[in-house]
């Protein structure tokens, strides 16, 4: 057999998960973490010479900077390439231009108002602005935890998803690295309750689900000034809460119209989408400022940029929810028409959407029952699923990934959902079409006579726990072994008396039947006193011959 070949000053065979560099004196490969190169400052060196040969040809060659505008630094200056952005001149031109104020669409609100049932009636489609987090349940270290704490809680050892911001790529590196750079995510850090109760991942994903459960909600964010991250839609369309613990965050925002949505996809296929500020192609971008204690919430789809103006650390999440499906979807399928990649992608969407299906059919089925319409969000949310899951069925013919789970039966899924949006459109055996409710049940004058004392969902996600429950009882109850009567219980200690005296055939002998009386007499005189009380509860007469109950 051929030898393996060996590389590096370890002289270890080649690993595919470590990285490496070329040494352009000897050609030998060498493992970053042996020779001191960090993957992310590779870029910059021109020409490498590794340990060995550094004594004869000196140090490396790095780069040379020719320009501040360009992702490339070494590209000539000389004014015939346009800016790009996340570059220190992009940067500077952007803190100097001029935004419609974030005034004209926040909705500024106390926590202790931001409540699902709030979102349900009055909708989620703007930003929230939270600056008194009472009641919100939003949980936090202090103002006073640092990337030095952070380091300690996760471990220095943890490599991390990094964002060069002056090129816009993405790369890995040791959190400890990125700590020199800047200068477990805390015990005590909850997410605002409003996105822990309406989270589809909380709410609808089983425990017992073949695909690996997707942890969203818990993000820690450490940027340096001046960082800039280019429009984007959060993955999946879901909706985020970010709040700033320390430092400064600038956001710049964009409604998801249709019109903007189409100019969203357009630009970001575009080969020079890095030389053009999508902000420039709408008719309104809005900035925010979000200082130091403040929390935000951005609704499904908006399209939004961010800006590091301090130092800064905060603490966010995703989060999908029942309010904006089809807004959700729309962004999903708008991720495969520009071939995401999956790292950028919310964890097994299409899965979730199958749970989701599944528990808004019993949901429907419910509600059905009890004579009350369903939110309208409801109903334009399981119409746009069910297209949605039209769809996926379809391409799997393709595609052999699938994401269905294997509790489920898709088509049978997608025929009753169906079915239920029938019944709320099409009479049935002469009665009226059920319509939905603008907003919860019971909600407004003239509504439904469903109650409205806690969020529609909320009450309703109760009531079918409670309902599952009760039968479970039932079926527990069903296959349980029965508990006997007072009129088994007397019968089975008859049998058990008479067992005991049993003897062989009858002998003519008095001695003998009169010890069989005896016994017989003083076991019956006990048990008739203990079952006495027994029998005036039910009222029973028994007529017993030979143990056996005959009336």
């Amino acid at each position: 057999m051929a030898a393996v070949p060996l590389y590096c000053v370890c002289r270890q065979p080649y690993d595919v998960s470590r990285f490496m560099i070329e040494c352009d004196i000897c050609k030998d490969w060498f493992h970053g973490s042996c020779v001191q190169v960090e993957e992310h400052l590779a870029v910059d060196i021109d020409v490498y010479h590794c340990p060995n040969c550094n004594p004869v040809h000196g140090p490396s060659l790095m780069k040379k900077r020719n320009n501040w505008h360009r992702h490339d630094y070494t590209e000539p200056d000389d004014g015939s390439k346009p800016v790009q952005a996340g570059t220190p001149v992009f940067v500077k031109e952007l803190q100097n231009r001029t935004f419609a104020s974030a005034d004209e669409i926040l909705l500024r609100m106390k926590g202790e108002h931001v409540t699902p049932r709030y979102l349900e009636r009055h909708g989620f489609n703007y930003p929230i602005m939270i600056t008194e987090m009472e009641g919100l349940g939003l949980k936090l270290p202090p103002s006073t935890f640092s990337v030095k704490d952070v380091e300690q809680y996760v471990g220095g050892d943890k490599i991390v998803d990094v964002i060069d911001v002056a090129r816009q790529a993405d790369s890995k590196m040791k959190l400890s690295e990125f700590i020199k750079y800047f200068t477990k995510l805390h015990p005590e850090l909850h997410v605002p309750d409003v996105a822990q109760k309406m989270s589809w991942v909380e709410n609808y994903w089983p425990d017992d689900s073949f695909f690996p459960k997707p942890f969203v909600q818990k993000y820690c964010l450490m940027g340096v000034k001046d960082s800039y991250t280019d429009f984007h839609i959060d993955f999946g369309g879901t909706s985020v809460w970010y709040h700033v613990l320390w430092g400064e965050k600038i956001f710049y925002l964009i409604k998801p119209t249709s019109a903007n949505l189409a100019l969203y996809e357009a630009w970001s296929s575009s080969p020079n989408q890095s030389e053009v500020f999508f902000g420039d192609k709408v008719d309104k971008c809005y900035k925010c400022v979000i200082p130091q204690g403040t929390t935000l919430l951005i609704p499904t789809g908006w399209i939004h940029a961010v800006l590091t103006s301090q130092d800064c650390m905060a603490f966010g999440g995703n989060f999908l929810h029942n309010l904006n499906i089809d807004m959700q979807l729309r962004c999903y399928e708008m991720e495969r028409r520009l071939k995401t990649p999956d790292l950028f992608k919310f964890p097994y969407f299409e899965a979730i959407c199958w749970y989701v299906a599944k528990n808004l059919l019993e949901l429907l089925k419910e509600l059905r029952e009890d004579n009350c319409p369903p939110p309208t969000y409801i109903v334009d949310g399981v119409k746009a699923l069910i297209s949605a899951l039209k769809t996926w069925l379809k391409r799997e013919v393709n595609e052999p990934t699938s994401e269905v789970p294997d509790n489920i039966r898709p088509n049978h899924l997608i025929k009753e959902l169906t079915k239920e949006i029938r019944y709320l459109e099409e009479p049935v055996s002469g009665s009226k079409p059920m319509k939905s409710q603008g907003s919860g049940c019971g909600v407004g004058p003239g509504s439904n006579s469903c109650p409205a004392t806690r969020s529609a969902l909320e009450r309703l996600c109760q009531a079918r726990r409670a309902r599952k429950a009760a039968r479970r009882l039932r079926e527990q109850q069903r296959h349980a072994p029965k508990v006997p009567s007072n009129l088994d219980i007397l019968e089975q200690h008859t049998r058990e008396v008479l067992k005991r005296l049993e003897v062989g055939p009858l002998e003519e002998d008095p001695a003998f039947c009169a010890k069989v009386h005896g016994k017989l007499n003083k076991v019956s005189t006990a048990s008739a006193a203990a079952a006495a009380e027994s029998l005036e509860d039910n009222h029973l007469r028994l007529m017993l011959v030979n143990g056996r109950i005959i009336r």
